[in-house]
């Protein structure tokens, strides 16, 4: 019975080491997108701030007509509808 406890504790404290590890792996090859993400969230918040500034940039992108731009801000939508779920 000893050894058995004795064994699972061995067998917890090694996959509690494979966790950490695997956990810090993750991390590590999630700062590129941690540090988008948060260049995004200063965009967003800086644009929730100054509602009449984005609306007048908005504005002026349409009466530009840039056709080129329109898959650009289509896809910055997206980003945007999916940070705001998250």
């Amino acid at each position: 019975m000893i050894g058995q406890l004795r064994e699972l504790q061995r067998r917890r404290a090694e996959l509690v080491e494979r966790s950490a590890a695997l956990r810090a792996t993750l991390l590590e090859e999630a700062a590129p997108l941690l540090q988008k993400a948060a260049t995004a969230d200063r965009v967003v918040t800086a644009l929730r701030k100054h509602p009449v500034v984005s609306a007048v940039a908005v504005g002026a992108v349409a009466l530009a007509g840039a056709r080129s731009l329109l898959p650009w801000l289509t896809r910055a939508l997206t980003l945007f509808a999916l940070l705001k779920r998250i």
